[in-house]
C-alpha cells in the first residue's frame, strides 16, 4: 500500500490548494465534465483490465463505490481494492474517486487517503460531524466530497458548502448498481445548484445515455456510471455513448 502523501506532494490537493487559481491536473479532471465508471459493476476477475479499457477509450476517474453492510445493507471493498488499481489509474492520467457508503466514515478516511484516493465523498447522513470530516479529508490530501440520499433535502449541505469541494447527489437510493433512475433527479440536481452556487455536482445512479443529459442540463458535471458500463458488451462504447449523451470530455 502506497504511503501517505506529504502535503506538497504531486496530488497537492490540500485545503490551500482548494482555493489555488492554478490548480493541479488531477484537480482538473475533478473540474471538468467527466463519466466516471464505476468498478462495482465490473468483473473483478479482470479488473485491471477493465479499467485499462474504459481508460483507453478516454475515461479519467475511476470510481470506487464502498459500502458496509451498515449505512447499506450490502458489503463491498476497501482500501486494499483501492490501493491495487491506484497505480494503474494513476499513470494512465487518471484519479481515484472514492465514494463510502458506510457508518463512521471519519474513522476510514486515513486508510483510503494512503491507497491513493484523490477524492473522498462521504454522506451527509453518515455522521453529526460533517464539517470535521470533511476538513479531515482535506488534511489529508484529497477533494472532500459530501453526498445525499434521494430522500435527503438539499439543504442539508447549506452549511457545509465552503468546505466541500464535491457534491454528490444521488440519484437511486444507495446499496445496489443497476437500479432505475429517479426520474424526478433533474429537479433536485437544480435546486441543489441553488444552493452550492459554483461548487461541482456529481450524480449517482442509474446513469446511462438515456438520463445522463437531463441531470447534466441540470447543472452536474460529474456522472458516475456503473453498470451501463462495465455490464454492457462492449464498455469503451458505453462509456463513449455516456460521454456523448452527457456533453462531457
Amino acid at each position: 500500500m502506497p504511503e501517505l502523501r506529504p502535503l506538497d506532494a504531486q496530488l497537492d490537493l490540500t485545503l490551500e490548494a482548494a482555493t489555488d487559481t492554478a490548480p493541479t491536473s488531477r484537480r482538473d479532471l475533478f473540474a471538468s465534465k467527466r463519466v466516471a465508471p464505476s468498478i462495482l459493476s465490473a468483473d473483478f476477475s479482470r479488473l485491471g483490465s477493465q479499467i485499462e479499457e474504459v481508460m483507453a477509450a478516454g475515461a479519467r476517474l475511476i470510481h470506487v463505490d464502498v459500502m458496509d453492510g451498515h449505512f447499506v445493507p450490502p458489503i463491498t471493498i476497501g482500501p486494499l481494492v483501492a490501493s491495487s488499481i491506484a497505480d494503474l489509474v494513476h499513470d494512465a492520467g487518471g484519479a481515484i474517486d472514492v465514494h463510502l457508503m458506510i457508518e463512521r466514515p471519519d474513522e476510514q478516511i486515513e486508510e483510503f487517503a494512503k491507497a491513493g484516493a484523490d477524492n473522498i465523498t462521504f454522506h451527509a447522513e453518515a455522521t453529526p460531524h460533517i464539517n470535521r470530516t470533511l476538513n479531515a479529508i482535506r488534511e489529508l490530501g484529497c477533494l472532500a466530497g459530501l453526498a445525499i440520499n434521494p430522500g435527503t433535502p438539499v439543504s442539508a449541505v447549506s452549511e457545509s458548502v465552503n468546505d466541500t469541494d464535491i457534491f454528490l447527489c444521488m440519484t437511486v437510493n444507495p446499496g445496489w448498481g443497476g437500479q432505475p433512475f429517479i426520474t424526478d433527479s433533474p429537479h433536485k440536481v437544480d435546486r441543489l445548484g441553488a444552493v452550492v452556487g459554483a461548487g461541482t455536482i456529481e450524480v449517482d445512479g442509474g446513469i446511462d445515455p438515456g438520463t445522463a443529459g437531463g441531470v447534466a442540463g441540470a447543472g452536474a458535471s460529474l456522472f458516475v456510471a456503473g453498470s451501463a458500463v462495465f455490464g454492457a458488451d462492449d464498455p469503451a462504447a458505453a462509456y463513449t455513448a455516456i460521454v456523448e449523451a452527457a456533453g462531457a470530455a
